[in-house]
């Protein structure tokens, strides 16, 4: 199989495995089963799709700062009638967090989120009282990577008022009520192949942080999944990553269910050196979507 892994530009320097860099495990692997993999840059306007029998969407790390241009890709990749993984239609729907909104809408618990359209008039003590929190997470609907991400406290809304009203100013956000369990336990991350499950890592953060990212010294450790939070995942890929070679399902251990954080279908870190099946079944996966 002809391949083109999707990455973006300040991940194309990259020639070894490493802990931010699974792309190059994953090229390494699947070349040993016989298909050419060439990786290629998502914004480069010189690449021909149409040469891949796959385009494999890895890892576009900077589609949320240049959102527009990404769309607008998808848009030509879609004309082209390229065969992407995950399908154009579910990234287009997942590359906006107001997706959870539609998942809850749908049955889903999310974790209660509130949008913050943009150009909105946003009092940052009047959503603290209109929430009932003491605390809330601030972050832009459109991202990755936690960026401009936040926590906005009761005692520092006259502080943060002026940021929040330039952000909200450019972008969509949203506010969520602070989740303690991240702190008490940690985020579960149940990984998916083909609608398949595969493995389960849980992230915690590190000391006096609420961000789990591996990059922000957060950390991860191989874990089984509990079965009720799987029973729970199932149902969401099933549900809302239809042919998908990949998903990534984020979320809590609260009160005994899942409460879901975010359903990555775009540019996860998949965790595959965490399972020793893990490649083994994204390769399968990948040659039964396009057999």
């Amino acid at each position: 199989m002809n391949i083109a892994l999707v990455t973006c530009e300040s991940l194309a320097q990259y020639a070894a495995p490493n802990v931010d860099d699974e792309d190059s495990l994953l090229t390494s692997y699947l070349r040993q089963q016989g298909h050419t993999v060439e990786p290629r840059i998502w914004s480069n306007p010189t690449v021909d799709w149409t040469r891949f029998d796959a385009v494999l969407l890895k890892s576009p790390w900077d589609y949320f700062d240049r959102v527009e241009e990404f769309y607008h890709w998808l848009d030509v990749l879609e004309r082209q009638q390229i065969r992407l993984l995950n399908p154009v239609s579910v990234v287009r729907w997942n590359a906006n967090k107001r997706y959870l909104l539609d998942m809850e809408r749908a049955g889903v618990r999310i974790v209660p989120t509130r949008l913050l359209p943009r150009g909105e008039a946003v009092d940052a003590a009047a959503l603290l009282e209109e929430m009932g929190q003491e605390q809330v997470v601030v972050k832009p609907a459109v991202s990755g990577g936690a960026k401009n991400t936040f926590i906005l406290t009761r005692q520092e809304t006259a502080v943060r008022q002026p940021q929040l009203t330039e952000l909200v100013q450019h972008e969509d956000f949203l506010a969520q009520p602070f989740q303690s369990r991240i702190q008490e336990e940690g985020e579960w991350s149940l990984l998916y192949f083909g609608g398949e499950y595969s493995h389960c890592v849980l992230k915690t953060p590190k000391s006096g942080d609420f961000r789990v990212q591996h990059y922000l010294g957060g950390g991860i450790a191989p874990r089984e999944a509990p079965a009720h939070l799987r029973q729970a995942a199932d149902r969401i890929v099933r549900e809302f990553a239809p042919g998908c070679l990949y998903a990534r399902v984020d979320g809590l251990d609260q009160d005994g269910e899942l409460l879901l954080m975010e359903l990555e279908l775009i540019e996860p870190f998949l965790y595959l050196a965490s399972d020793a099946q893990a490649l083994p079944r994204y390769e399968q996966a990948l040659r039964e979507l396009v057999s």
